[in-house]
């Protein structure tokens, strides 16, 4: 059985020259970046690079970059080190209700800890109101942290915007930035981003591997203390490898025309769209597909049959989806994306899925789980 692979939202194949670049590094380039010989310099040159090319994608300094695990360490570094810094000034800070586990877990915990933290709502497509931030905002709000696109419906949240609320304000702006890397324009200054989180893996690059943008006017302490490993914001040996692959990861993803590749990801959702009506399957799409919504994700409420039934019959048809729950220890939670955007009794919390494409998908794949996909609604639902 062919698998077709169309999660791109929770992880990314690994591109060939990334992998080409990993396995030469790991070959050849073996020394200690701390090291002062010559095999030690060589690793050194090839973070050096790596950096370089990911400060130059979203238009920030090489030495605002801090290389991490993933995105979720880049987003507890930002969060809990503006918090432990900022105390002085204030403890309110300002999210959404549809932030990623790494960022909500984080929260709850500055909850417990006496911080205040006010959750913004989130419409029916999944963006906020700028006026209801713009409320929001306090003398004494240390930090807003809004992610760029919402990993389950793909809303765009208006960065720029955003930004110049936050630097009129007394607060750091921090952002997500794990979804939108590659499918949305990111400039750091034009946006007056402070922090930005990003992943590895959602990119064609190495899992278990991010990088956190720190404003150079800013500064917060360090989340892993130790060695003087990036610029002693970030303790440990460093993952040559893996760093170079992801420097070629993000060098290739920013050659990419980002609206040529969004005008694919619709032509995609066309295709399962189009095949859905045309079998007379009963759907509603939750969030949308129009403007501000990133298309490499179509989250589907597909009416009467629940995500379990419908993840299961196409895995073992073999295509790849994700619930439009969240599974986490062998548990099965609701949705708080869905609930933010519909409500807690809304069916479509029961009864989604998430499609999501990647660079790599092509016509013909689509074509055969669209057909799939509307073969089993159709018969589910009669």
């Amino acid at each position: 059985m062919t698998e077709i692979y169309l999660d791109n939202a929770a992880t990314t194949p690994m591109s060939p020259d990334v992998i080409k670049v990993i396995t030469k590094e790991m070959q050849e380039d073996f020394g200690n970046a701390s090291s002062t010989y010559e095999l030690g310099r060589r690793a050194r040159r090839a973070i050096d690079l790596a950096r370089h090319q990911i400060a130059e994608a979203i238009n920030a300094h090489d030495g605002e970059i801090i290389f991490t695990s993933g995105g979720s360490e880049s987003n507890n570094t930002a969060i809990f080190g503006v918090a432990r810094s900022r105390k002085e000034i204030g403890k309110h800070i300002i999210t959404t209700k549809i932030e990623h586990p790494s960022v909500l877990n984080p929260m709850r915990e500055l909850e417990r800890q006496g911080y205040e933290v006010t959750y913004l709502d989130v419409d029916q497509t999944g963006h906020i109101s700028l006026d209801e931030l713009k409320s929001a905002l306090r003398p004494d709000t240390i930090l807003v942290s809004v992610m760029s696109v919402n990993n389950e419906v793909g809303a765009i949240n208006p960065l720029e915007e955003i930004g110049k609320l936050v630097k009129d304000s007394n607060a750091y702006f921090h952002v997500d930035n794990v979804q939108g890397m590659g499918n949305i324009e990111i400039d750091v200054r034009k946006m007056n981003i402070d922090f930005l989180s990003v992943s590895a893996h959602k990119i064609n690059g190495p899992k278990f591997l991010g990088f956190l943008y720190e404003n150079s006017n800013v500064s917060i302490p360090s989340l892993i203390m130790g060695g003087e490993q990036e610029v002693k914001r970030r303790a440990g040996t460093e993952n040559v490898p893996g760093i170079a692959g992801f420097g070629q990861a993000v060098k290739e993803i920013s050659q990419i025309d980002r609206a040529a590749l969004q005008a694919k990801y619709r032509h995609f959702q066309e295709i399962i769209l189009k095949e859905l009506d045309e079998a007379g399957v009963k759907y509603e799409i939750n969030g949308g597909v129009g403007e501000n919504m990133s298309h490499h994700v179509l989250n589907l409420h597909i009416i009467g049959i629940s995500t379990m039934v419908l993840q299961t019959n196409l895995d073992l048809a073999g295509y790849a989806v994700s619930g439009g729950s969240a599974c986490t220890a062998g548990s099965v939670e609701p949705s708080h994306v869905l609930i933010a955007c519909f409500g807690q009794d809304s069916p479509r919390i029961d009864e989604s899925i998430r499609i999501s494409f990647g660079r790599y998908n092509n016509d013909d794949e689509v074509a055969k789980f669209a057909k799939a996909l509307a073969k089993l609604a159709k018969r589910k639902q009669k």
